[in-house]
């Protein structure tokens, strides 16, 4: 490869290793902040203990990706300052307010839910695991205001060599990300409500002798992954028109067209077993029964997120070779005198750590489920301190 199609082979492997953590985490929180709000409106110890299970693991998988987004920022400097010099006045902002006011935020909220147990007030409490929902959901957002301005970058003129913003109401109201947005929190819906169902699928089949716990989490994550197929495909379908228009052939090569098959593919395949099979047996805790079933629900778990990346690559792919459509190019983008060591090193760094990262996100949640919901550490009663030991008298 020469050093431009490295340096966006590298952006592609870290982005979808990122991307990875991102919509598993789009998909718990909200999850968690329901299940914390029916233990706190019914006081049912059985939605604490499914509170703190799902918490544990959301934490888990929030930890570790927040070092894989901390990569694809040094990308920008590292290989695209050319993007930072023509467009970076407009395309920074939405980055900086995610950083800002949403990921300090959630972050910030989230600390307090952690370790605000048995400390703050239990409706005080709730609402932190809330605005932690609601500050991811803002990341999301402000994080696609800036990729929809690359795909069309409504709001900017030229001047003087570089792109400046001229209405901040178009970045929001940009066709290419009216139908994404609600296109990508539902993609996360999906994928956590597969998640729970694989998990929960896991212990029922090992006949757990937490039975009544994970079959009220697999009903949950069945509805979940229904809601959110349901609006991922619709969404999906409504964004051909708007984007057909304004990048024509985006969905034509080898690379657009396979990642939409397949993508496609799963999402139809899995929005058809959940209507028409997992719902419907939901009905006298059928799923729950039939064990023969497990193993398959256990299978289908990774589908939501090869579908996610998948989709990923459509978006990216089909634009090329435009980095900011129309205006600049992804070579005109890329970092002069950059030297084809230089991206080979970073590249073996960058996926090295990421790969990492993944492997030990996936081996601590499947740790953690594996040992179910006797051993959650998040949450627990505080033990009591230890007496001080009697004093020792000399004669």
């Amino acid at each position: 490869m020469d050093v431009v199609n490295l340096a966006r082979t590298q952006f592609a492997v870290t982005g979808s290793l990122h991307f990875l953590f991102v919509v598993l985490t789009l998909g718990l929180a909200p999850l968690v902040a329901i299940m914390n709000t029916r233990h706190v409106l019914s006081g049912d110890p059985l939605k604490e203990r499914m509170t703190r299970f799902w918490g544990q693991i959301y934490v888990i998988n929030y930890a570790l990706g927040i070092f894989t987004g901390l990569v694809m920022e040094f990308q920008f400097g590292l290989s695209w300052s050319g993007l930072s010099h023509y467009a970076g006045d407009v395309f920074g902002a939405p980055l900086a307010m995610e950083t800002l006011l949403a990921f300090f935020l959630e972050s910030t909220f989230l600390g307090l839910w952690i370790f605000g147990w048995h400390r703050l007030p239990p409706k005080l409490h709730l609402a932190c695991i809330w605005l932690v929902t609601l500050t991811a959901y803002a990341s999301a957002l402000f994080i696609l205001v800036a990729n929809s301005w690359l795909q069309n970058p409504a709001g900017a003129e030229e001047v003087g060599g570089r792109l400046v913003l001229r209405d901040f109401g178009a970045l929001l109201t940009n066709p290419t990300l009216v139908f994404a947005l609600p296109h990508v929190l539902s993609a996360g819906l999906w994928t956590g409500g597969f998640v729970v169902i694989g998990a929960s699928a896991y212990h029922l089949f090992r006949r757990t002798a937490e039975r009544e716990f994970f079959t009220r989490s697999l009903r949950m994550g069945v509805v979940t992954a229904f809601v959110g197929s349901l609006f991922t495909v619709g969404f999906g379908y409504a964004q051909f028109g708007p984007v057909g228009e304004l990048q024509p052939g985006k969905f034509g090569g080898a690379v657009p067209g396979t990642a939409l098959a397949t993508m496609m593919g799963i999402g139809q395949l899995t929005q058809f077993v959940v209507m028409f099979v997992l719902l419907p047996l939901l009905a006298r805790d059928w799923l729950a029964r039939w064990r023969w079933l497990h193993p398959i629900l256990m299978i289908m778990t990774p589908l939501p997120f090869v579908a996610a990346i998948a989709g990923w690559l459509v978006r990216e792919v089909g634009r090329q070779p435009w980095l900011v459509y129309g205006k600049l190019t992804v070579a005109d983008a890329l970092t002069p005198g950059l030297s084809k060591t230089a991206i080979t090193a970073s590249f073996a760094g960058f996926v090295g750590v990421l790969g990492l990262l993944a492997v030990v996100d996936y081996a601590l949640i499947a740790r953690a489920v594996r040992r179910g919901p006797g051993q959650v550490a998040l949450g627990a009663p505080e033990r009591p301190a230890d007496p001080a030991p009697a004093p020792v008298h000399a004669f």
